[in-house]
């Protein structure tokens, strides 16, 4: 395999069993599409705004060696492929959370979200001289406060997020270690999970819960013909 591929087959490779599984009749993922099509596509747009503006200011830039070379604006395709890839296997864990663990909830009240939120933005004033970490921080805070209108229907989030470490140390390790992503050290705190800035940890959160955020506000607009049974307000009835 040519460096330059590198890249590109981790987007590939964080699709390809969560895409296989979708299929699978238990959890019936793909076909919600009608509520995960509309919030990938929407985050995305996010995050790829948000990503342009970063490389450009400098907090982060990407290594010529891992990819071929196509850009949307600064941007290698790559990276914009990354914005599918992930949240599609992101939310496929929360999917299947919600179906295998649906007594595994926690009910976070409005008020815990609202603190989250506040804390957030405390240390984004403290840390603003860190451009990475603070922009970070900011766009967590306004979700955390988002969440709390939707807190009832977030309770499988916390592990969802936590199963999605395994595979976000595999891929961003990958990313970091090769690395495919390089990152301005003066826009960073500079603690690292082995390779690993910290702030891509909270960086993976803010993607994951924008793209749930969306997922469930869907599924109350969008009802689908499986959301009865695993979904929604029906998995408390199993609790």
């Amino acid at each position: 395999m040519e460096p330059r591929f590198a890249y590109l087959w981790i987007n590939v490779g964080s699709l390809a069993l969560p895409l296989i599984f979708s299929f699978d009749r238990r959890v019936a993922f793909a076909s919600r599409y009608r509520n995960w099509m509309p919030a990938l596509l929407c985050t995305a747009v996010v995050f790829i705004l948000w990503d342009v503006g970063k490389t450009r200011l400098g907090a982060w830039g990407f290594n010529p060696r891992y990819i071929t070379g196509f850009r949307l604006d600064v941007l290698p395709w790559e990276e914009v492929l990354f914005f599918f890839t992930v949240p599609y296997a992101c939310l496929f864990i929360y999917a299947c959370v919600q179906r295998y663990f649906p007594g595994a909830r926690l009910c976070a009240s409005p008020a815990f979200w609202r603190v989250a939120g506040l804390l957030s933005a405390v240390v984004a004033w403290v840390m603003r001289s860190k451009m990475y970490t603070a922009i970070t921080l900011a766009y967590a805070s306004g979700l955390f406060f988002l969440c709390s209108f939707l807190s009832g229907r977030l309770g499988h989030f916390p592990l969802a997020y936590l199963l999605h470490l395994i595979p976000f140390f595999i891929v961003n390790g990958l990313l970091t270690a090769l690395p495919v992503v390089t990152y301005n050290p003066d826009e960073i705190l500079g603690l690292h999970l082995g390779t690993i800035p910290v702030e891509d940890a909270l960086y993976s959160l803010n993607l994951f819960l924008t793209n749930v955020v969306l997922y469930e506000w869907l599924m109350t607009r969008v009802p689908g013909k499986h959301n009865g049974r695993n979904f929604g307000p029906a998995v408390a009835s199993h609790t």
